[in-house]
């Protein structure tokens, strides 16, 4: 049975995670910018001395890595993101094969897992590669805590940990901080409870040695870019926020707080020898640490929706784990497996659900709620399908998207006026002739970078990307604004998205109606499809 599990573990993480490469997407809005910081890489470029970013450059480096096998083709951030689920899936696994968890409950919640938190996650998002590498960096740790060895060489866990947890530090600097923080939590109550003190001090040393190793190549404009709520940078801290986060929503996180505390106050006899039981003591702090980690993640990484449902896996192997000490339920036979299994499928069906009924059952209900009472046919079934009409009648349905002829897109759908843009912009003559074109690509279609092609502008102050207060700065914005004044460019895309509050600067914009010639707009790769354009700019 356990070989079984095991087995069962492994290909649910590796399936789950593999699936989205087979299949054509639609385009992911903000995606632009994985690709192009993996571009960048790709290329040979120097992270804060060819471009500058407000994180650190470790969540472009699986992408990159994968650039150079497969090519810079959006469908590579798939791959790259598939490779990123099947090691968060391993490692998770890890962590819990390292506390001794029942094979039972491992597999539940190695299930809950892939079905929670990698299933969504197919494009990859620096707030999803930042988990990755703290996950990794706890089962190192992990190893160490429940290591029987009693030679040196144990320590070398504790050296991969401090990398990894780095490594997640400088993919995000939140989500790296918490993760570091949980480390330091459980190494602190090895040190007062098991006078581990060593362990602290190897632990600290890999994450300084480590730091020292991936920032002292890349000084120069470092301390200007990296964002620590230094100005021009603002802190996302809030305290306030955090609080009416969690008192005022967060029902699943103080649900779960709720039924870990109850769980506790039973199993628990005697406090001391609970304090001196290191599996007891280091699955309840880190699972709480992981609940806390979530409560302040959802304020500090917003986007997208739902960046820290991780937490909802380690909850359930710990409140299972709990309840198997209380009940006289042992998950170490067939029957209680298969229906904490069916349960587990049972709560995350909405997950997969919508794919059957999609795909497989092929219903749904009448959709009669573009039709309005203006028009010659009405709809003589009212139901909650369509007792309401939809007004939105600019908005364009993803069975009117289509793959763009270019490599850089293959498989990646997106609305067809903005492939009719693209391939309108495509056949300019100044694309199709000109040489050596200067080109501000202030838009979402990043990778017609490779395929016009034209090169990217290099500098220390250089933004990888132009959200204004988030990765670039008034500093820059006045670069830009030079740049256009003086006809620096030969071709401009500007993408126009009034309700976001400066994504690309309005100040550029102002500037490009100023000074250059509007020879075309197009549909932006979003949905809704009637709320951004990309705008075309030429020398007048």
């Amino acid at each position: 049975m356990k070989r079984i599990l095991s087995t069962a573990e492994i290909l649910i993480i590796v399936i789950i995670a593999l699936v989205p490469i087979f299949a054509t997407l639609p385009y992911r809005i903000n995606i632009f910018l994985s690709w192009e910081g993996a571009y960048r890489l790709y290329l040979g470029q120097t992270p804060f001395k060819d471009f500058g970013m407000p994180v650190g450059y470790m969540y472009w480096e699986i992408p990159a890595m994968f650039f150079k096998i497969f090519g810079p083709q959006m469908i590579t951030l798939v791959k790259a993101q598939a490779f990123i689920n099947i090691l968060s899936g391993l490692a998770f696994r890890s962590i819990f094969k390292s506390l001794g968890i029942q094979p039972g409950i491992r597999f539940a919640s190695v299930l809950v897992f892939c079905l929670s938190y990698t299933f969504f996650n197919y494009w990859p998002w620096y707030n999803n590669t930042v988990i990755m590498y703290e996950l990794v960096g706890l089962a190192f740790l992990m190893k160490y805590i429940f290591s029987t060895s009693t030679s040196k060489g144990k320590y070398g866990w504790l050296v991969a940990s401090g990398f990894f947890i780095f490594c997640s530090f400088f993919t995000k600097q939140d989500g790296g901080a918490l993760g570091l923080l949980i480390c330091l939590a459980l190494l602190g109550y090895l040190a007062l409870a098991h006078k581990q003190w060593l362990a602290l001090g190897v632990f600290v040393g890999s994450v300084f040695v480590t730091g020292l190793a991936l920032i002292l190549p890349v000084t120069g404009t470092f301390g200007y870019w990296f964002n620590h709520g230094q100005p021009p940078h603002s802190s996302r801290m809030s305290i306030g926020e955090i609080l009416g986060d969690f008192l005022g929503a967060s029902q699943m996180i103080k649900f779960y707080i709720l039924l870990i505390v109850l769980l506790l106050m039973v199993a628990v006899k005697n406090w001391k020898e609970f304090w001196l039981n290191k599996q007891q003591m280091i699955f309840t702090l880190l699972t709480l640490g992981i609940l806390a980690e979530a409560t302040i993640f959802q304020v500090t990484s917003y986007v997208p929706v739902d960046n820290n449902i991780f937490f909802h896996s380690f909850a359930f192997a710990f409140i299972i784990y709990l309840f198997s000490q209380l009940l006289p339920i042992r998950f170490d036979s067939w029957k209680p497996v298969i229906v904490l299994a069916a349960v587990v499928m049972l709560w995350w069906s909405q997950v997969y659900w919508r794919y059957i009924d999609r795909f497989v059952l092929k219903s749904g209900g009448e959709a009669y709620t573009t039709m309005t009472h203006e028009g010659l046919v009405y709809a003589n079934v009212v139901n909650r399908n369509t007792f309401m009409i939809h007004q939105d009648s600019t908005d364009i349905p993803l069975d009117q998207w289509r793959v763009p002829k270019l490599k850089s897109f293959e498989r990646i759908m997106m609305p067809n006026p903005t492939v009719d843009g693209i391939e309108r912009l495509m056949n300019m003559d100044l694309v199709k002739n000109g040489k050596n074109l200067k080109v501000l690509n202030m838009s979402e279609l990043t990778p017609l970078a490779a395929e016009v092609p034209f090169a990217l502008e290099t500098g220390p102050e250089y933004p990888l990307w132009f959200h204004k207060g988030v990765g670039m700065f008034d500093k820059e914005t006045d670069m830009f604004v030079n740049r256009i004044q003086n006809k620096h460019y030969d071709l401009v895309l500007f993408e126009y998205i009034p309700y976001l509050n400066n994504f690309y600067p309005f100040k550029v914009r102002e500037a490009l109606q100023a000074n250059y010639k509007k020879v075309d707009v197009f549909t932006a790769p979003r949905k809704p499809s009637s709320t951004a354009w990309v705008e075309v700019y030429v020398k007048p």
